[in-house]
């Protein structure tokens, strides 16, 4: 009797459909499939609200729908000669130019360009020519932003208003089709505090992020290369990267009668450039938002406003219960925003964004960095929190990996190279401090070391120095937690009061791509160099 009564209303069902269109059954939506899991970022997200809830769509942003390039073009690493000691062949450094002047051929809107001081010149120059003439023959007329950060005094022979007229007379007639802005910006001379984010953004759709200067001397025309590293990506997270930019220059627009702070030159009648980024969430011509978003990948952009933008985030409920900051002061200084002050982190998310990474590894860290340990004095000698939570993940079994450029980088005061520190001996005589002070054991703080760390300064072949005889320069922000998220942008992990942005990626993929093409290769070569490698046997 049931299956009489089910089958009526089956058939009269099957009967209906029969005379549908195809079309219309195709239409019908499939169940979308569930985003995957992301157990690095949700705690990531989640300090971030409660630090700076004021500052989300501005300087730090969770987007989905993200692409990486599938063949792995999406990671930029300068010189890319692993192995080669004279460095004859540099294809990272090529497909790096290559990717600039491809992103900004397509510009229909806007190109935004933000390095440290000088501006981008050499073959950096060169790539965004190229493209903008490019972008200018397919009948668009972009508006271009350059924005440097400019170290008081150091920079004084940064010039805009030079710069421009050198790009237009490089654009020749090109130059009609281009609405240029080119800016130097010093928030802060007493609190060190400038642009150091290394960023292209193209319409809001296309952004390379790193730590990368647009610098030829140091990168592209030398035999002894820096050694740095940029994340390309297509998505939403582009146009987080363009908000940002935009808080940079709303400062910088508003300062600009400030010789002391700002130096701008436009093209002439161009009024100052701010908010030419659609609102969070907001679809735009570039269709990077929404269902339109290309990829599956999600990111965290986050950045810091550094000192002397915002004092604070008014909106944020923030309590932290701050360390003492006597542990990281040598002598005389500057005030200590790293570990001694609440309002800065608020309106700098990227602290706490980076130290919430670490502290979600589970069974490895891998660090790679110019150093730990920052120029003391005038700064603050470590995050001491971040330390302190290094020790507590060799305490848990956690397996550390720290790379750093070799101290022989290091300027005649401790920053005017690629290094800051005259040992590596200061890194782990402050983890086993650490490690003593957590475990009440010197004895115990020396076999968690010994059982968890390595410890060792940059090679990028298996000789001593480049070929030249110059030593190994390491420029890389790069975190990297479990083979499943890592963090790629312009923030150091020691204390450094600047203007930063970078991503935080959750991709198993995109992270056993990292480990293939640079975590690996780096540690081959880099190793012969440790002072702690637990792998090895080898404990200072």
């Amino acid at each position: 009797m049931l299956r009489r009564r089910l089958r009526r209303p089956l058939l009269a069902l099957a009967a209906v459909l029969g005379t549908l269109p195809l079309t219309a059954l195709a239409a019908t939506p499939a169940a979308a499939e569930p985003a995957p899991p992301t157990p690095y970022l949700d705690p990531i997200e989640k300090t971030l609200k409660e630090v700076s809830p004021g500052l989300q769509g501005q300087v730090w942003e969770r987007t989905a729908g993200n692409r990486l390039d599938a063949d792995g073009g999406w990671l930029l690493q300068t010189p890319g000669c692993w192995g080669d000691s004279a460095c004859r062949e540099r294809p990272g450094t090529a497909r790096l130019l290559d990717r600039m002047t491809g992103d900004i051929a397509k510009a229909t809107r806007t190109v935004d360009i933000s390095t440290l001081a000088p501006l981008p010149e050499g073959a950096f120059q060169d790539a965004i020519v190229a493209g903008l003439k490019a972008s200018v023959a397919a009948g668009n007329h972009p508006t271009v932003r350059i924005l440097v950060g400019a170290a008081p005094l150091y920079h004084l022979n940064v010039v805009p208003s030079s710069y421009r007229d050198e790009l237009n007379r490089k654009l020749g007639p090109a130059a009609g089709g281009v609405t240029l802005h080119v800016a130097s910006m010093t928030t802060s001379r007493t609190a060190f505090s400038w642009n150091h984010s290394k960023i292209l953004v193209v319409d809001g759709r296309t952004a390379v992020v790193g730590g990368i200067n647009d610098w030829k001397n140091d990168y592209l025309d030398t035999t002894h290369p820096v050694t740095d590293v940029d994340l390309a990506l297509t998505g939403p997270a582009a146009g987080s990267a363009g908000r940002y930019l935009d808080q940079l220059w709303s400062w910088t627009c508003s300062n600009a009668w400030n010789p002391v702070s700002v130096w701008l030159s436009s093209t002439k009648g161009a009024s100052c450039p701010t908010g030419l980024y659609p609102p969070s969430g907001t679809p735009d011509a570039s269709g990077a938002s929404g269902e339109n978003a290309p990829g599956t990948v999600p990111v965290i952009a986050v950045g810091g406003l550094g000192a002397g933008i915002r004092d604070a985030d008014r909106t944020s409920a923030y309590r932290p219960a701050l360390p003492d900051a006597s542990q990281a002061r040598c002598g005389v200084g500057l005030h200590d925003n790293t570990n001694a002050d609440r309002d800065y982190e608020t309106v700098n998310p990227e602290e706490n964004a980076l130290r919430a990474l670490v502290a979600g590894a589970r069974s490895h860290v891998e660090i790679s960095q110019q150093d730990l340990n920052a120029t003391c004095p005038p700064l603050a000698r470590y995050d001491i929190r971040l330390y302190d939570l290094l020790a507590k993940k060799l305490t848990d079994g956690v397996k550390l990996r720290i790379v750093v450029s070799d101290p022989a980088n290091r300027g005649a005061v401790g920053s005017g190279g690629y290094s800051q520190i005259k040992s590596l001996n200061e890194v782990s005589d402050l983890l086993r401090d650490k490690l003593t002070a957590l475990t009440g054991d010197r004895a115990k703080a020396t076999a968690a070391m010994c059982s968890g760390l390595q410890l060792a300064t940059y090679r990028a072949a298996a000789t001593p120095t480049w070929a030249d005889g110059h030593p190994y320069a390491l420029h890389h922000k790069l975190v990297s937690v479990d083979g499943s998220a890592f963090y790629i942008g312009s923030k150091n992990l020691y204390p450094a009061w600047l203007q930063d942005f970078g991503y935080i990626v959750e991709s198993p993929e995109a992270a056993a791509r990292l480990d293939r093409d640079l975590l690996t290769p780096q540690w081959t070569y880099s190793s012969a160099t440790a002072t702690y490698d637990w792998a090895a046997g080898r404990c200072g």
